[in-house]
């Protein structure tokens, strides 16, 4: 999930500068090296490195691991808002970060050619098999943030449109905006062709769905955007979200990540956490940081204390 900030027209060229988003509670380089303290099966003398996607929503999740863990004993570097995930992942890979938020269907669809699964429980059964040595996919939640192709009512309404393959019907060029790495990945313009058979252009949008792609939408300088689920602009903007009858998109549960040195203790902790997150508590995590503004470690904190997480 790219989640998790965004205005029109020429404007969204500008925006497409990519690169590495550095934010969080460490002024660390998030590249470097994590800690070489090994697992001792205790969180008192173990330092583990968190990072989190460029994304508010992704960011939230990251502090919940992190704060849980801090309550029983470890030590936390946070290496927040890193990037993508075609920055972050070879990291998670090879070791220098130890734990990570992600989602089950996008990240088997880059560990697996072509998967076929696309239900909940059989997309994570794969992801865990697809994993790649020296990592531990850990519980995942019943949290969903899935992709999804997002109009405006009225463009639905004026079009007959429910789902995506309705996008036929539509008799002006359709123009998709996401993300820049949207543009080659799985869902992109290419897999809306190769599996429904409509073709449509594309305008890079920096904002993970966020306000600046809701505008674009709105003013009609795109006619079609990816927006994630758990998103509360796609209710607070009265957005239709297309249905996916062909199964274009991957089930997409939250899901952690581990490495070798996230003992046992700390996979429970975390489990607990994954356990509690609904697409209900989800989405209002997001809310509180898109409508309330408020910073993603006071959310987690707040979040973890109403569930009774914290010791």
């Amino acid at each position: 999930m790219t989640t998790p900030i965004r205005r029109t027209g020429l404007a969204l060229a500008a925006l497409g500068t990519a690169g590495v988003v550095l934010a969080g509670c460490s002024s660390a380089d998030p590249l470097e090296e994590s800690p070489t303290t090994a697992p001792s099966g205790s969180g008192e003398s173990t330092t583990l490195v968190v990072g989190s996607q460029d994304y508010y929503s992704n960011e939230i999740i990251a502090e919940l691991y992190a704060q849980g863990l801090e309550d029983a004993g470890y030590t936390i570097d946070r290496q927040l808002r890193i990037g993508q995930r075609e920055v972050y992942l070879p990291e998670i890979e090879s070791g220098s970060i130890d734990l990570f938020p992600e989602y089950t269907g996008p990240l088997l669809q880059v560990w697996a050619d072509a998967p076929e699964e696309r239900e909940s429980d059989e997309v994570y059964a794969a992801l865990t098999e697809a994993a790649p040595e020296g990592i531990t996919v850990l519980d995942q939640a019943p949290a969903t943030d899935q992709d999804s192709y997002v109009v405006t009512r009225e463009f639905a309404e004026q079009y007959d449109l429910t789902t995506v393959a309705d996008l036929a019907n539509v008799d002006v060029p359709l123009t998709m905006g996401a993300n820049s790495e949207a543009e080659t990945r799985p869902n992109g313009p290419q897999g809306l062709a190769d599996v429904y058979g409509i073709e449509v252009g594309f305008t890079p949008i920096e904002d993970g769905g966020g306000p600046l792609t809701v505008r674009a939408l709105q003013d009609g300088d795109v006619q079609l955007a990816i927006l994630y689920t758990a998103q509360p602009e796609i209710a607070e903007n009265d957005l239709v979200v297309l249905e996916d009858t062909e199964g274009l998109f991957l089930s997409s549960n939250v899901v952690p990540v581990a490495s070798d040195r996230v003992d046992e203790e700390a996979q429970a902790v975390v489990n607990e956490i994954s356990a509690a997150l609904t697409s209900e508590e989800l989405i209002e995590l997001n809310r509180r940081s898109t409508v309330d503004q408020s910073p993603a470690a006071d959310i987690a904190a707040t979040w973890l204390e109403e569930q009774g997480l914290l010791g």
